[in-house]
């Protein structure tokens, strides 16, 4: 019945039909139609162009429909099939019902854009759709498949673009800048909706190049030089380093080395860039001290002592902020004492000191206070407040090195500092200076430093009763006038020397006498006093007095400081204190913050080479503009009398 009513719609009936030359089926007769359509819009031309045209649309129309009804009803099926073996297709009519179920399903998901879950009695057939619609309009989409073609072409200029001027091995920061420049050349050529599409796969293709063996090992070292070996893994404990495993089992390595003298400063020898802490700041040093300082006296840091044997690093969590009461506390107290054994800064100590170039006055930012210029007889003492206020820990280790912001009660594995004792005072000759290697000419020596052991005047002295009375004098046990003038004061001094010690990559040393003041001494012996250095914050880093011919400037490394403590009734207090970089960058400081120097002695305090929190190293500047944020602070020495 369908298909009556079908034959009865679709027959051509027209009589125009008749005009057609030859009856024809299929395709053929569409062509032969349009042709004689033509024709006859030639002979019609008063015609009105309305209706000819409405006709024309109509009729060309049912001929279009009519060649595909033909070959469904014949069941010839469609022969457009583009395969390789082509098959005709063969129609199976369906029912009433099951045509209208699918034209609705069809409906529903392509006009309506209804959506159900997989898990749904339909909706594996409404994926089916929508991936048959997805493979419609990619035949149908002309402009996505202009763009993909567009595209295409584009990815392998892309592809030339990145690996341009690359080496071997790389690094993140190489492959991130290479893949921005191919970025740029394929946005150049490519347009369109793929756009996104391809340049995602662009960065899947970077990507697999670079990990396929082109990746550099991302670590770097202490003095910020990068890794030469590409990715590798670290040797284990007991495992040597094997080149041809994948990925290799190497050490780092920096192809970087310079020259460094061992904790007395006697002793030069070539070192590696190091990569860890232990290796900068302690292996280096015990491998010579084995040659020159082991039989030497030392002063040894407290270190982690374990009880257990498996201890386990602490955690990377800084100590909370102080509220604002106990930070009041822990500021720099200065208490007053009274008479003769009294604690003297060290502008106190050296406020009335003499020297060749005379009288120094006291710097009164620098902590100390002079009592005989003010006309006190009170001396002022800094106090510093203990950062350490429990037992050390027998069970966490500090991963890094001892400073402001760590936890408290923790202690490292071993002492990044060194101080050792060179021989007695008188070892060290004024007019010669020091007699060690790499020193620049004329930079070896240490400045002195007179300390005030004691202030008296001339009533305290041992008048022989026999003798004369001085003049304006009055004379004992007789009743006089008021004694004219002033007396005279004698100080009784100690003469101590010190010099901070620079030290550059190439192994050159000299000594500073003042920030960024290198020392250089023509006659014998230096004139300037250590009152400047002392009372000043000297920096950590500074230009090197030699540089290369290169325009890399070359940085020396405040490595020692030289304290010749003499045969006297006093003691030398060490207090260092290092800051390594601008705020927020912690200070740091030895495991044992006070150290009290022994007297005659010639003593070397060795400073770390590397400085290293538990998030990580800081780095040297790389700009002089920042020498000034790294600096020792003041306060390094302190005198005090017995």
């Amino acid at each position: 019945m369908l298909l009556d009513q079908l034959r009865s719609h679709c027959t051509v009936k027209d009589p125009e039909s008749l005009l057609v030359p030859a009856p024809l089926s299929g395709p053929r007769r569409y062509q032969v139609m349009r042709q004689h359509t033509r024709q006859q819009l030639s002979f019609h031309i008063d015609s009105s162009s309305s209706s000819s045209s409405g006709q024309l649309v109509d009729f060309t129309l049912r001929e279009f429909l009519w060649q595909h009804v033909e070959l469904v009803l014949s069941k010839k099926g469609f022969d457009d099939s583009v395969g390789r073996n082509p098959q005709p297709s063969h129609f199976e009519l369906p029912t009433y019902q099951k045509w209208i179920s699918a034209a609705s399903k069809l409906y529903e998901v392509a006009i309506e854009g209804k959506e159900e879950d997989l898990g749904s009695p339909t909706g594996e057939l409404t994926s089916k759709i929508l991936s048959s619609i997805k493979v419609l309009e990619g035949f149908l989409d002309i402009d996505t498949k202009f763009s993909e073609n567009r595209c295409q072409k584009a990815l392998p200029m892309a592809h030339s673009a990145y690996q341009s001027n690359l080496p071997h091995n790389y690094t993140m920061t190489v492959h991130k800048n290479q893949l921005a420049q191919a970025l740029r050349v394929y946005s150049q050529h490519a347009r369109g909706p793929a756009f996104h599409k391809y340049a995602m796969q662009l960065h899947e293709d970077c990507y697999k190049f670079w990990s396929n063996g082109h990746q550099l090992c991302e670590e770097r070292s202490l003095t910020d030089q990068h890794c030469v070996h590409k990715f590798h893994s670290l040797p284990k404990s007991g495992e040597k380093p094997e080149a041809d495993r994948n990925p290799p089992v190497l050490y780092h390595n920096s192809r970087a080395r310079s020259t460094g003298a061992c904790n007395c400063g006697r002793k030069q020898a070539p070192r590696d860039d190091p990569f860890d802490i232990k290796a900068a700041n302690y292996d280096f040093y015990q491998l010579l001290e084995e040659k020159c300082c082991g039989k030497l006296d030392h002063i040894n840091f407290p270190v982690f002592e374990p009880s257990t044997p498996d201890p386990a690093p602490a955690k990377n969590e800084s100590s909370p902020a102080l509220p604002d009461s106990d930070a009041d506390k822990l500021k720099e107290k200065e208490p007053q004492t009274q008479g003769e054994s009294t604690s003297l800064s060290l502008a106190l100590s050296l406020g009335q000191s003499t020297d060749s170039l005379g009288t120094y006055p006291a710097d009164p930012q620098a902590g100390g206070d002079n009592p005989e210029v003010h006309g006190q007889g009170e001396a002022k003492t800094e106090k510093r407040p203990n950062l350490v206020d429990r037992q050390a820990s027998t069970v966490e280790y500090l991963p890094g090195m001892l400073h402001s912001n760590c936890p408290k009660g923790l202690l490292p594995k071993f002492s990044s500092w060194s101080l050792v004792k060179l021989g007695p005072a008188k070892s060290y000759n004024f007019h010669t200076g020091l007699d060690q290697q790499g020193f620049i000419p004329g930079t070896n020596y240490l400045m002195p430093w007179d300390i005030v052991i004691r202030t008296r005047t001339e009533d305290e002295g041992d008048l022989d009763t026999n003798s004369w009375p001085a003049p304006n004098k009055a004379i004992p046990g007789k009743r006089s006038a008021v004694v004219m003038g002033r007396g005279r004061r004698r100080d009784d001094i100690a003469r101590a020397f010190v010099g901070f010690e620079y030290e550059d990559s190439r192994g050159r040393r000299f000594m500073c006498s003042g920030p960024e003041k290198v020392m250089k001494v023509m006659g014998s012996g230096p004139k300037e006093s250590a009152l400047k250095a002392l009372n000043s914050d000297m920096p950590l880093y500074i230009l090197s007095s030699s540089q290369g011919r290169g325009l890399k400037p070359h940085y020396a490394q405040l490595m020692r400081l030289f304290v010749v403590v003499p045969d006297a009734p006093l003691q030398i207090i060490l207090m260092p204190q290092v800051q390594p970089g601008p705020p927020p960058c912690p200070v740091f400081y030895p495991e044992k913050q006070e150290i009290t120097l022994p007297p005659d002695g010639l003593w070397v305090l060795r400073f770390p080479y590397a400085y290293v929190t538990e998030r990580g190293p800081c780095f040297p500047p790389k700009e002089s503009v920042q020498l000034m944020s790294y600096k020792v602070l003041r306060g390094v020495l302190k005198a005090v009398t017995q």
